[in-house]
C-alpha cells in the first residue's frame, strides 16, 4: 500500500520548475504543489495563467519579475510569515537559473523560512546532456553582457576555465557571439541548441567559423543555449602520446594475461 504524500508545509516557499516548451515535461509533484499552494508568484501572470488553465488549476497569482523583485519579495515574506504556502514559477524552466528567484530565496532563508525546490525542466541541463560535449565539468555563465567590450572581456576571462562553457543568448545577438567565439577560440567545438523540447528543436554543431556559414542561411528564432567544448589537443601532442604509450616499453611478462 502506497504511503500518502506529505502535505505542503505552511510558511514554505516552493521553487517550481515548469516546462520549457513541451507541456508533458511538467512533473506530478509540480502539479500537486501548484494545486495545493495558497499563492503562485509568477514572472508573467498571463503566461502562468495559461499554464494553470491547461491543467485545470485555479490559484491567485502575484507578479514577480526583474523590476518589482524588491517590493514583491517583502510581500512574499510577509505572506510566508502568516503561514502561507507559496509557489514561485518563471515563464519556463527553473526559477533562479537566469530567471527571477535568487533575491527572494536569499531573503527567505535569511528570515528563517523554509525554501524547497520542486525540480524539473531546465534548458541548461537539457542542452548540456544532449549536446555530445563533456558533461563531467562545466561552467554556466547565463546571459552575457549586451555591450561588446564587456562581453569580450568576460569571454577572455573564461579562456582557461576547464570543461564545457554554457551560455544563454537571444536570436538577435547569437551571430555576434559566434563571431566573437571564432575570434577567440576558432578550433573549439560549439553547439547551438534552440527550441528545446519543442516541435522544431534543433542543434547545430561545428567550429565557430563553420557555424557562421550555416547561420547566414537560417531564420533565427527562439532563445539559444550556446555550448563551447574544451580546446582540442594539438595533433602533434596526440601522436606523441600514442608513440610513447606504455605498451611498447613493458617487459614481455607484464603484457601477459594471468
Amino acid at each position: 500500500m502506497e504511503k500518502p504524500l506529505p502535505p505542503l508545509v505552511p510558511g514554505t516557499l516552493y521553487l517550481v520548475a515548469t516546462p520549457i516548451g513541451n507541456l508533458e515535461d511538467v512533473t506530478l509533484r509540480a502539479l500537486r504543489t501548484l494545486r495545493e499552494c495558497d499563492l503562485v508568484a509568477a514572472e508573467d501572470t498571463r503566461h502562468t495563467g495559461q499554464l494553470l488553465h491547461h491543467f485545470a488549476i485555479s490559484k491567485p497569482l502575484l507578479s514577480y519579475f526583474q523590476f518589482n523583485e524588491a517590493r514583491r519579495s517583502e510581500e512574499i515574506l510577509d505572506r510566508l510569515g502568516r503561514g502561507e504556502k507559496i509557489a514561485l514559477v518563471t515563464d519556463a524552466g527553473t526559477p533562479g537559473i537566469s530567471d527571477p528567484g535568487e533575491r527572494v530565496v536569499r531573503a527567505a532563508l535569511a528570515r528563517g523560512f523554509r525554501v524547497e525546490a520542486v525540480p524539473g525542466p531546465c534548458a541548461l541541463v537539457a542542452a548540456l546532456t544532449s549536446c555530445g560535449l563533456p558533461t563531467d565539468e562545466f561552467h554556466f555563465a547565463g546571459f552575457l553582457p549586451h555591450k561588446s567590450g564587456q562581453r569580450r572581456r568576460l569571454l577572455e576571462g573564461l579562456s582557461q576555465t576547464r570543461g564545457t562553457l554554457v551560455f544563454y543568448e537571444s536570436p538577435y545577438r547569437v551571430v555576434k557571439l559566434v563571431e566573437e567565439l571564432a575570434s577567440l577560440w576558432p578550433r573549439r567545438p560549439v553547439v547551438l541548441a534552440r527550441e528545446l523540447t519543442k516541435k522544431f528543436e534543433e542543434r547545430l554543431q561545428g567550429t565557430p567559423t563553420e557555424l557562421l556559414e550555416r547561420l547566414k542561411t537560417r531564420s533565427l528564432k527562439g532563445e539559444f543555449v550556446v555550448l563551447v567544448g574544451p580546446q582540442p589537443e594539438p595533433e602533434g601532442e596526440r601522436e606523441e602520446d600514442v608513440r610513447s604509450g606504455p605498451s611498447d616499453d613493458l617487459p614481455e611478462q607484464a603484457s601477459r594475461v594471468s
